[in-house]
């Protein structure tokens, strides 16, 4: 298709938890679903919003065995769910390490250096989002600590001093609780969720055909409605 003949790009807003595995899920299912209506002359721009699965989880973070044991009644129960989630991980071209994730952190200096990537380029918050999901994911860090986001932000393209810089700043970790906050008070409870021009599509981490099926229509009833 002819650049001319090319659709409006449109939004997305993907509302997400970096330590949430669907969430991981999700972003390469829409990748795909991207690629399939990019063919068909429709481009988006993706930002990465900020929820919180555990927002009264200490700064520190918990050991994660002992936190999901008593989250799902068994360490066993926590294992099962790992195992199914590595399932769907496979499906999805990726690779879930469990075994070497030691620690459930707390999130917001995570959104707040995804936020910060953002403010700098969408393409850079992209790969900061896909960086720590795989640091968490994949190699066990602890995507708690600032230390560990600094070094992710200059692995993602940024410059990690920088980074570190504005992580230690604190700036901008209110603005992120209040964003999870008002998800919540708009009654979200599930992530990922993924809204297009400002209206919320669906909940969870749908296969690439189903996710530009639904974008797809989404976008020919936001069309009619503004026709």
């Amino acid at each position: 298709m002819e650049q001319s003949e090319m659709a409006p790009t449109a939004r997305i807003d993907v509302v997400s938890d970096v330590i949430c595995p669907w969430c991981w899920i999700g972003k390469r299912n829409l990748e795909g679903a991207l690629e399939m209506l990019a063919a068909e002359g429709q481009t988006f721009e993706v930002h990465w919003r900020a929820f919180q699965l555990n927002p009264d989880m200490p700064a520190e973070g918990v050991d994660r065995a002992s936190y999901r044991a008593a989250k799902f009644g068994s360490e066993a129960r926590g294992r099962e769910l790992d195992a199914q989630v590595a399932e769907a991980g496979r499906a999805a071209g990726l690779e879930f390490r469990h075994a070497l994730m030691r620690r459930t952190p707390n999130t917001v200096e995570a959104h707040r250096l995804i936020h910060w990537a953002g403010e700098r380029s969408l393409v850079l918050q992209s790969a900061v989002q896909e960086a720590i999901f795989r640091a968490y994911f994949q190699q066990g860090r602890d995507i708690g600590q600032q230390a560990v986001l600094a070094e992710l932000a200059g692995e993602a393209g940024l410059d990690a001093a920088d980074a570190a810089a504005f992580l230690g700043s604190g700036e901008g970790a209110e603005e992120i609780r209040a964003e999870d906050a008002g998800f919540r008070r708009a009654g979200l409870s599930g992530v990922p969720t993924f809204a297009l021009d400002g209206h919320v599509l669906f909940s969870g981490a749908m296969p690439a055909e189903r996710i530009a099926e639904a974008l797809r229509r989404g976008l020919a009833i936001l069309r009619r409605e503004a026709a």
